[in-house]
């Protein structure tokens, strides 16, 4: 069995955002790195490798933000760092949308809107679907088309979304889109295997 931490990595990193994670984190028995939160990212892939490594449990939540630097800024770069790092597992990446000027676009494999419902469209910052299929503006997202992930969910601004993803509503777009993680990489079903083994 691998050694490797499973990580899910998300593209937003604002105090809302972090909000959102550590509730969901918690809810799916998993830990949220609280050091990763900036806007733009402060800590380097090294840095958050050492904090990831110290996590108690599986699934760790990792955010990343460039907070709309033009290029690869310092949350793409600890991204990269992180997502192809030998000790590391991605189960899944959430794809925040943004209102980006500098239109960095990455594919997306399914979206959730704002009403929690999936959909091949990708959706904007306020979570409602956009016009292209496959397809999300964000700004920390201009490599995730490099990286060989199971699976990257689109989703609005972690968090807001007009309140639907709030933390004190549980954060359910969120929610939703980690399950769905859970689920297409096979996470949930090895854990359901080891805790009836364990029983």
């Amino acid at each position: 069995m691998s050694n490797r931490r499973r990580v899910i990595l998300i593209t937003d990193g604002d105090e809302y955002a972090k909000r959102a994670i550590e509730h969901v984190a918690h809810e799916v028995g998993g830990r949220c790195i609280s050091l990763s939160q900036g806007n733009p990212s402060l800590l380097t892939g090294e840095e958050l490798i050492k904090l990831i490594k110290k996590a108690a449990n599986d699934p760790v939540f990792v955010m990343f933000d460039d907070s709309g630097l033009v290029g690869e800024g310092a949350g793409e770069k600890a991204l990269k760092y992180v997502a192809t790092h030998k000790e590391i597992e991605v189960l899944g990446i959430i794809a925040v949308a943004a209102k980006t000027h500098q239109a960095e676009w990455t594919r997306i494999d399914v979206s959730i809107d704002r009403d929690g419902e999936l959909t091949h469209y990708g959706v904007d910052k306020h979570g409602i679907p956009e016009l292209e299929i496959g397809r999300l503006n964000g700004d920390t997202v201009y490599c995730l088309d490099e990286l060989d992930v199971p699976i990257i969910v689109g989703i609005g601004d972690v968090g807001k979304m007009a309140r639907r993803d709030h933390y004190e509503r549980g954060a359910p777009i969120t929610k939703k889109a980690v399950e769905l993680i859970l689920e297409r990489s096979g996470f949930r079903d090895e854990r359901e295997r080891t805790n009836m083994a364990d029983t």
